[in-house]
């Protein structure tokens, strides 16, 4: 009988871990949005999780591939630093911040499409094939075409993948020169107050929608990765579930 009791009471237990974060589901549910939000400490003695299944399916990276993307730039020496130079080639695009020259800092802040491709053509498959395996990025597959792959290519990662990575940036566990991590820390913080920075990027296939980064308080680092069924008119939700979601768990 005893034994009985301590089999019942590991399985309450083992469903209470893995059942999906209450809070978090409630935001999905409001903003009938479909998808999943990981939020780790930086330990991950706490982890709150929406949709476990979900966290675990690999997506296509978009342009949250340009946390990797820029790293890979950076030691394959192609861009110097975030300062540098960025010369637009005066074709005009369909977002009017990318048709200018631009730096590191403000094609990862606008999601710069061509400045990333520039970077694509001078590495070459080979090169970004090692260290997709170096870095253990999702399924580590590239796809046909050099300068789309993580746009419309075979490279898959899951949330799960996402926080891990991002938890190997955080703790410069990374196969990249010290100063190439230090500069891709730097210009991924878009929100810095006496409270909190965050370090985030998002991304958007098409219909999976990203918002993946860290938030740095006075008393802990917490990871987040959010991934969902998103259209163009929605985008600005992928922010706000994240933001809401920080807010419900009191990290900010």
């Amino acid at each position: 009988m005893n034994y009985i009791r301590v089999i019942i009471i590991l399985t309450a237990l083992a469903t209470l871990v893995l059942a999906d974060d209450q809070d978090l589901q409630k935001i999905f549910e409001r903003t009938k949005v479909k998808g999943t939000l990981i939020i780790s400490s930086s330990g991950g003695d706490e982890e709150y999780v929406s949709d476990r299944l979900r966290a675990n399916k690999r997506y296509i990276p978009a342009s949250t591939f340009k946390i990797a993307n820029t790293l890979i730039a950076l030691e394959e020496r192609v861009v110097k630093d975030e300062s540098e130079i960025i010369r637009w080639d005066g074709k005009v695009r369909p977002y009017a911040v990318w048709n200018r020259d631009q730096n590191l800092s403000s094609a990862i802040a606008v999601s710069c499409v061509w400045c990333y491709q520039k970077f694509a053509q001078e590495i070459g498959d080979e090169r970004y094939q090692s260290y997709l395996k170096k870095m253990h990025y999702g399924n580590e597959k590239r796809g046909p075409d050099v300068i789309t792959f993580w746009l419309d290519g075979d490279l898959r990662i899951s949330a799960t993948e996402q926080i891990v990575f991002l938890k190997k940036l955080y703790k410069d566990a990374l196969p990249f020169k010290q100063a190439y991590m230090d500069i891709t820390k730097k210009i991924l913080t878009v929100e810095e107050t006496t409270e909190y920075t965050i370090k985030a990027k998002t991304g958007w296939s098409g219909s999976i929608g990203w918002y993946v980064g860290y938030v740095e308080t006075k008393e802990k680092v917490w990871f987040f990765a959010l991934n969902a069924d998103i259209t163009k008119d929605e985008l600005a939700l992928r922010k706000e579930i994240v933001m809401e979601a920080l807010r419900v768990k009191r990290i900010i």
